[in-house]
């Protein structure tokens, strides 16, 4: 499937009451939630794009991370596993990746291939478990898995605090643009609960408008 051209989009059926309790708990989001009426967290629903994707934005911004990903759709418009499984190195490294990126690419590409797809597995599983079984995957780490629970899962209470985007917000919003601690930042994250993905995702927002699709 192009998931440039045959897109799938699903809004959270929990939005709204998650937006309505997170103003109602926090003086913050109170303020940020408003600014951004008529969007919300996506889905593409491919979790192999979502996968893919989500390696691309390891360790980079936002807008660096769409650039390649731009990239990559244009020189692979069927962004599949099977296509992506026969793509050759070069030309990966040609759209932006870096060597090592490439390759969890074409890895991911040949999992899937060979049947790797459990998303309705996963959906039966806590969000932890999932974290444990996409993790064992070559190039997927705690936070890409965090994103696809997030993008493709769309589960509603995960809380990155490894995302860089996150920490930036939290600090600028809640501690005057100091440092954040890991504690400070969890503890930011427990007001949030059990909405934590969406106080996410406007702490994102904040800090750049366009939503980030995965």
């Amino acid at each position: 499937m192009s998931t440039k051209h045959k897109v799938k989009q699903a809004f959270p059926d929990y939005w709204d009451d998650a937006k309505r309790e997170l103003m109602k708990s926090d003086r913050i989001l109170r303020r940020v939630i408003p600014k951004f009426e008529g969007v919300s967290l996506t889905s593409r629903g491919d979790p192999f794009a979502t996968l893919a994707r989500s390696i691309v934005g390891q360790q980079i911004s936002v807008a660096a991370a769409q650039a390649v990903w731009n990239r990559l759709s244009d020189a692979y418009p069927d962004f599949s596993p099977v296509r992506l499984a026969r793509a050759k190195l070069d030309k990966l490294r040609g759209c932006g990746l870096s060597q090592r990126k490439a390759e969890y690419i074409l890895d991911l590409a040949g999992h899937f291939k060979q049947g790797g797809d459990r998303t309705a597995d996963w959906l039966k599983l806590e969000d932890e478990a999932v974290i444990a079984a996409l993790t064992g995957i070559r190039g997927i780490d705690r936070w890409t898995a965090e994103m696809f629970l997030m993008f493709n899962l769309m589960r509603p209470n995960i809380f990155p605090v490894d995302d860089l985007g996150l920490r930036k917000a939290v600090s600028q919003h809640y501690f005057s643009g100091e440092k954040v601690t890991l504690s400070e930042l969890r503890e930011v994250g427990d007001n949030w609960a059990p909405w934590r993905s969406v106080g996410t995702w406007y702490m994102w927002r904040s800090l750049d408008p366009l939503p980030v699709e995965y």
